[in-house]
């Protein structure tokens, strides 16, 4: 953008609109238009303001902030960047507020002073600016509950599904799960979130869907009909021996492209344990987490998709991979997961190669 970034701060502490109000305005490229202590209030501003991003609490009087999200994103959707708790509460608010079409989060520490409440505010400008170039839509005021696809006609110990999303995959992830049958391929899948929030991101899953989802652990089996995320506290692989497939917990390096965990390193495990046995998809994402790992799993033979321009929320790191040559396919989110249960069927179909 060539102004600067509008922003509504929504924050019911006035210490903490005062105090973000001060560190957001360091920033040459953020300004701010104003705060309010309620979403009532906020409704105003916004009407007077028109801001590029919203940032907002959940914990708020009269209302809610995730009822306050979803009031947005139904009338008038913009980017939203929320401010939670680090608490199992304020994990499990963030992953609904991410679902209901929230840009992305920070989390708020649990004092408002010192070292914690700077590295917050510095991740909350690179949110605001990330937030600013992001597609937003409308939420349907009443989803209609998907239907399940049809399972493959033939799962085997050899073929699964590999998945990594950052930026809009949470909603992503939880459409393409949605729709999968009880007793699908397995499923792993690295999305960008921190260690406290991704316990509640997969049992929010587990709830929704027919698959079993849980988080990975060192050493798991991966069966069918059985869903494993990057736990977040280190890196998930897979890896392979005489009796299948099975998750690795990386702890080093501690970062890998920015992240931990990484896409790329799931899906450069994948390309060596499984090659042409494993099926991939890269989703809606800022950077380049993943790029490299999805041109190995192109190289060592696996069908990849990479979500399309048109659905993503951030076209970044299905772009990257996509320039990078690890591409097969793109299609808009609604038509990956079929073309993930088909290419389970063309795998099973051909004549093993390991």
């Amino acid at each position: 953008m060539s102004r600067p970034i509008r922003v509504v701060i929504v924050d019911d502490s006035n210490l903490m609109r005062q105090m973000l109000t001060a560190a957001l305005s360091k920033d040459t490229g953020i300004e701010i238009v104003g705060t309010a202590a309620d979403p009532f209030e906020a409704r105003e501003i916004i009407k007077i303001t028109h801001p590029d991003v919203i940032t907002l609490d959940i914990e708020m009087p009269k209302m809610d902030g995730l009822a306050f999200l979803e009031k947005i994103m139904t009338l008038r959707p913009m980017p939203v960047v929320m401010v939670s708790s680090l608490t199992q509460a304020g994990s499990d608010a963030t992953i609904r507020a991410l679902e209901l079409g929230a840009v992305d989060y920070v989390g708020k520490p649990a004092g408002s002073e010192g070292y914690g409440f700077k590295r917050v505010a510095e991740d909350l400008i690179g949110k605001i600016k990330l937030a600013a170039t992001a597609r937003v839509g409308h939420l349907r005021k009443t989803p209609t509950p998907p239907s399940t696809l049809p399972a493959p006609r033939r799962v085997n110990s050899r073929s699964f599904i590999a998945i990594g999303a950052s930026t809009g995959g949470v909603e992503r992830i939880r459409d393409i799960l949605q729709v999968m049958p009880a007793n699908c391929p397995p499923i792993v899948i690295t999305q960008h979130m921190g260690p406290s929030y991704l316990a509640s991101f997969a049992q929010r899953l587990n709830n929704l869907c027919a698959p079993t989802v849980k988080l990975g652990t060192q050493g798991a089996r991966l069966q069918q009909g059985v869903v494993y995320i990057a736990p977040g506290e280190g890196h998930l692989a897979i890896a392979k021996d005489a009796l299948g497939y099975f998750c690795q917990i990386q702890d080093t390096p501690p970062l890998v492209s920015g992240h931990r965990p990484s896409v790329d390193v799931l899906f450069h495990s994948v390309a060596r344990a499984a090659g042409p046995n494993v099926v991939g998809a890269i989703l809606s994402g800022m950077g380049k987490d993943g790029a490299a790992g999805m041109a190995a799993m192109r190289a060592a033979g696996a069908h990849t998709i990479g979500e399309q321009e048109t659905s993503c929320v951030v076209y970044g790191m299905p772009k990257m991979a996509k320039e990078a040559g690890g591409i097969v396919l793109e299609l808009p989110l609604a038509q990956i997961a079929p073309e993930l249960l088909r290419m389970i069927d063309a795998v099973a179909d051909r004549p093993r190669s390991n």
